[in-house]
């Protein structure tokens, strides 16, 4: 026992040096009970910060069947969206409602929405030494953050709060990673007072603040479970900076020129024709920026160029012309939908996430283009009007929903195949076909996936018979066809302000039958790192030209027009073909590659006075800071 707290001092020595300058003068003084009371006042400092800021909650669960053949299929899955409130305690103020139509499954078997609001932190009463027993286990980096790392567990017992790890950067002494549970959140938070296990991440954001982001649960046991059923659920939130936004300062900081407030067409009073176009366009500005507000639509970035590029060579390619150019935004919630507002594209970061492929990507794409080049209505003009959006959160969703006429649908799906067969993705339709497929075949088990808030069900793409016929059958056994990709495989939330970046993780195939797991909830593992540490840049490839040139465009009656170049689509893509689809046999070598040559530690050195080097801050590898 005196052994294990002489390493615990030293360890704690080690970790006083790597305070800012600021600190020199006190980092020697430092003690275990004042690492973990700075420890305290960051949490309490987080917990009254998010408090303030009520950021977008998302919760989707799925419950899982028994596993055969070592797969577990999603069978049931429910879904919330709403703000992070508090009433004596965290709650979710709902934003879309799935109970909107009727209970979902998952909300019959007794999950409440307040529960997973709950999950944005360990422990929402005081992490303290006065609730807490803590001990040190060791040092490791998470990403680029180098992190102490605590093993907690309430004074009181079980019962008295959370139970487990805590990770800590050694910075500001933030809590950036929890794994646990707590057993003393007050109120209806789950049916019988069923607590679920958490491993919550934080990400320090744009705003250099250290923000609850990602949480994934899981709990095998739960009563009317079957043995071997599995609850899952990923809880996100982002949108920490919409409600801090003071309309009235911004207001009085706006400086006005004379040049800027004048007319500068020239052109006297619109045509019919374009008085009609700029009545839509108004309305198409109104609900994007209602959807900016708030917080559900990602501002552009790169992800949204990488759709306009898409977009680009789908009409070059198709010899498109058009009067007013389209582009692309991303939606922030999982429900797999798409839609149209006027000329902006819209899809959903969950439907982005599952895509297999860029061909998939240009088949989500090219639907909703159909819907522009074959002239169905675009959005309703009722929302020219400036009051229309003037509704709270929990009716925007509701307000805005788009659905469309069959017949609209039938005629896009014929369109969409005519421009992919145009298209630089022609030879590889295939995985198109697939992702439609798996849907088609999930939609029943997976209704709060597959069910939108805006636009059309998926599903009904599925119309796309032709593409489906083209697509191999789905073969669950083969390693190597991937019809779908896991939730969250694509994108990156920034949870300040919603903007969105690519995974860029190397892409890998399936490895075994319990890695392949289309439309599924998987661990969260963001790379973590403090502001101002860029991320690697994204690879770029050359597109094929199209074989043959395609027919001209019918002209329009406008100026003429001219048809956009291909460029080169920035998308980092799992290779399905070729040298790197691994072969059934024989089976890749399984043997582990060597350690590096690091000597093991010596433990009759351990208990010497003679301080240690700190070779975390020497060498900088995970390998030394573990030691």
């Amino acid at each position: 026992m005196q052994r294990h707290r002489f390493v615990s001092l030293i360890l704690f020595g080690l970790l006083a040096a790597a305070v800012p300058a600021a600190d020199a003068q006190t980092s020697s003084q430092v003690t275990p009970d004042q690492v973990f009371d700075k420890v305290a006042q960051a949490e309490a400092e987080l917990i009254e910060r998010v408090r303030g800021l009520r950021p977008i909650v998302e919760a989707y669960i799925q419950e899982t069947s028994p596993e055969v053949d070592g797969v577990q299929m999603p069978m049931v899955d429910s879904y919330f969206l709403g703000r992070l409130d508090w009433r004596d305690g965290p709650v979710m103020s709902l934003m879309a409602d799935a109970r909107r139509a009727e209970k979902s499954a998952g909300e019959r078997r007794g999950f409440l929405p307040d529960g997973f609001a709950a999950m944005a932190a360990p422990d929402w009463k005081s992490i303290d030494r006065a609730r807490y027993k803590y001990k040190l286990v060791r040092r490791e980096f998470l990403g680029e953050v180098r992190a102490m790392v605590f093993d907690i567990e309430p004074k009181a017992g079980p019962e008295g709060g959370f139970s487990g790890r805590i990770w800590v950067e050694d910075r500001t002494f933030n809590i950036v990673r929890y794994n646990g549970v707590n057993r003393n959140v007050k109120g209806p938070r789950f049916r019988k007072k069923v607590y679920l296990h958490v491993d919550g991440w934080r990400v320090n954001s744009g705003s250099g603040q250290w923000l609850p982001a990602y949480v994934h649960c899981e709990e095998a046991g739960l009563e009317g479970q079957v043995k071997g059923q599995l609850v899952r659920s990923q809880v996100k939130l982002w949108g920490y900076n919409t409600t801090k936004a003071d309309d009235q300062q911004q207001f009085t900081s706006i400086q006005f020129s004379e040049s800027s407030v004048q007319d500068a067409s020239g052109q006297g009073q619109l045509t019919p024709v374009a008085s009609q176009r700029r009545w839509e366009q108004e309305a198409e500005l109104n609900v994007i920026e209602r959807l900016e507000k708030a917080g559900l639509l990602a501002p552009a970035g790169e992800v949204e160029r990488v759709l306009d590029t898409v977009l680009n060579n789908l009409q070059a390619t198709n010899d498109i012309a058009l009067e007013r150019p389209v582009r692309a935004r991303v939606l922030l919630t999982s429900p797999l939908e798409s839609f149209t507002v006027g000329h902006t594209l819209v899809l959903s970061r969950g439907f982005i996430d599952v895509l297999p492929d860029e061909a998939s990507l240009a088949m989500a794409l090219a639907h909703e283009l159909s819907h522009v080049l074959l002239g169905h209505n675009l959005i309703d003009t009722k929302f020219a009007f400036a009051d229309r959006m003037m509704i709270g959160d929990a009716e925007l969703m509701r307000t805005i929903a788009m659905p469309r006429l069959a017949k609209e649908e039938a005629a896009a799906d014929a369109k969409v195949v005519e421009l992919l067969d145009r298209s630089p993705y022609k030879e590889k339709l295939a995985s198109a076909g697939l992702f439609l497929r798996i849907v088609a075949e999930r939609s029943k088990l997976l209704p709060e996936l597959i069910q939108p808030h805006v636009g059309d069900h998926v599903i009904g793409k599925a119309g796309q018979s032709e593409l489906m016929t083209r697509a191999p059958e789905l073969k669950p056994a083969d390693l190597t066809q991937v019809p779908a990709l896991p939730i969250g495989a694509r994108l990156v939330v920034d949870p300040w302000d919603g903007r969105l970046e690519l995974l860029r993780s190397a892409a890998a195939l399936p490895g075994s039958m319990r890695e392949k797991m289309p439309l599924a909830i998987t661990p969260l593992t963001p790379h973590l790192r403090y502001p101002g540490e860029s991320a690697p840049p994204l690879q770029t490839r050359q597109l094929p030209l199209a074989a043959a040139p395609a027919p001209p465009v019918a002209s329009v009656e406008v100026a003429p027009l001219v048809v956009p170049s291909l460029r080169d689509v920035e998308l980092s893509l799992p290779q399905l073909g070729g040298a790197q689809v691994p072969a059934l046999a024989p089976v890749p070598d399984l043997v582990l590659p060597p350690a590096p040559a690091v000597a093991p530690p010596n433990v009759q050195a351990v208990p010497q006075v003679v301080p240690a080097v700190d070779r975390c801050a020497v060498e900088g590898t995970d390998a030394a800071c573990s030691r």
